[in-house]
């Protein structure tokens, strides 16, 4: 079991870093839709109308695919004051009461994006010509993420891998 927790573990790690490259794929061709619409504007004088919709959307995009690697890389926000006041034994408790809390937030964004996602099916994005629910896609996809990084961090504790990073002290006393 334990065996098939690492591979498993293996796989989800490509699967962050793709998403990670994704978010900044996304983040450079946001930056270049902005780039052509502000020349397109002032040099040309002529906007094109899609730029803007689709340099948010693109942006959506990689803001949501961010956050889920970042909770799988634990660069994501957190309240670490207790660690520093707290022995060494309770940093695994803390770390499983969050990740439950995140798992619980991420459910959310995947229950409640694709609610979002089915009523808003039938509209239409003027300027681009996609359904409105392509701009929910990515608080679908981020939340199944986080719930599958969660998951998998949450089972490597369980069997015993070191998920959870030395505590904040023990780092400060080392250095």
């Amino acid at each position: 079991m334990k065996a098939w927790l690492l591979s498993a573990s293996r796989v989800l790690s490509r699967v962050s870093l793709f998403m990670m490259w994704l978010a900044g794929f996304g983040l450079v061709a946001m930056t270049c839709i902005v780039a052509y619409q502000v020349y397109m504007r002032f040099v040309i004088n002529s906007s094109p109308a899609w730029t803007e919709a689709g340099a948010i959307m693109i942006m959506s995009w990689f803001i949501f695919l961010g956050a889920a690697v970042g909770v799988r890389e634990k660069f994501h926000m957190g309240f670490d004051v207790l660690l520093y006041v707290l022995p060494d034994s309770a940093l695994p408790w803390l770390r499983s009461i969050s990740d439950i809390f995140i798992f619980i937030f991420a459910s959310g964004m995947v229950v409640y994006g694709s609610e979002l996602a089915i009523r808003f099916w039938s509209t239409q994005i003027p300027v681009v010509g996609l359904p409105t629910a392509f701009t929910y896609f990515p608080i679908i996809v981020s939340g199944a993420l986080m719930c599958l990084f969660i998951v998998e961090r949450m089972a490597l504790r369980l069997a015993g891998e070191p998920v959870d990073q030395a505590s904040p002290t023990s780092e400060i006393t080392e250095v």
